[in-house]
């Protein structure tokens, strides 16, 4: 079996989230702080052996007050992002285990996922060296220019929605991050086809929605209905379930 490691990604602003006690990893959501939704899918994994959250710097103190229960419990690693993106999943690399042979990047703010979706995109990964989950476009696009003037309408043929786990053999993300230089990218995908591996694209689902704002948590919690019910590792546990931001 072939061993996995998840890096959750949750050192992002959230400035779209738009509350003032909370960013959206942190927030609650069915009882669970939304991140947790996220580690639980994984946790329970056989084939994955390490865990691993980034979290802002000035996130630490109070992450730790409110979660470190939970991280004890579970055995998941806590590491300090950095300026952008790419600059916290290289600071988590350098924190993945040498038994490990592939990494799935996650993000932290997309809680309706399910334990299938994983199972495809990990596979086609060991298949291929790198695949990701996203679903077709579907809905008419508008290239919209200043003052809200369309400006032209976008084919959607071939067009997909990235969505998350990303899933890569180590050697070859190492390798795209060690090349990444300054030019910025959205994704990890656009990092790895920079050093010419092929990414896979793996359906998904509309219901894997990233929290973006207050209203996706809505979404979110009526989303997650239809999903299996998390068991998460330790929930029996005092701090199990009610380590939330307050």
């Amino acid at each position: 079996m072939a061993k996995f490691a998840v890096i959750l990604a949750a050192a992002g602003k959230s400035s779209r989230f738009q509350d003032k006690h909370y960013k959206k990893p942190f927030a609650p959501l069915k009882n669970r702080a939304v991140w947790l939704h996220c580690a639980d899918k994984f946790l329970n994994r056989d084939d994955v052996v390490q865990t691993l959250i980034v979290i802002a710097p000035e996130d630490r103190e109070r992450f730790i007050d409110s979660f470190g229960a939970n991280v004890a419990i579970l055995g998941i690693d806590v590491v300090d992002g950095g300026t952008e993106r790419s600059d916290s999943i290289a600071n988590a690399l350098k924190h993945v285990n040498d038994e490990v042979e592939y990494i799935a990047v996650h993000d932290a703010a997309r809680p309706c996922l399910a334990s299938e979706w994983i199972d495809s995109v990990f596979r086609k990964a060991e298949t291929t060296g790198a695949a990701m989950l996203a679903i077709p476009i579907t809905g008419t696009v508008k290239r919209v220019g200043e003052m809200g003037v369309i400006q032209e309408t976008v084919p959607r043929d071939n067009l997909w929605e990235a969505q998350t786990p990303q899933v890569f053999r180590k050697s070859i993300l190492l390798k795209a991050y060690a090349q990444r230089g300054d030019q910025p990218a959205t994704d990890d995908a656009e990092l790895v086809q920079r050093v010419g591996q092929s990414v896979t694209v793996v359906m998904g689902s509309p219901i894997n929605l990233k929290i973006t704002t207050k209203e996706d948590l809505r979404l979110a919690a009526n989303a997650m209905n239809a999903l299996p019910k998390p068991k998460l590792p330790g929930a029996s546990h005092p701090f199990g379930d009610d380590a939330l931001w307050r």
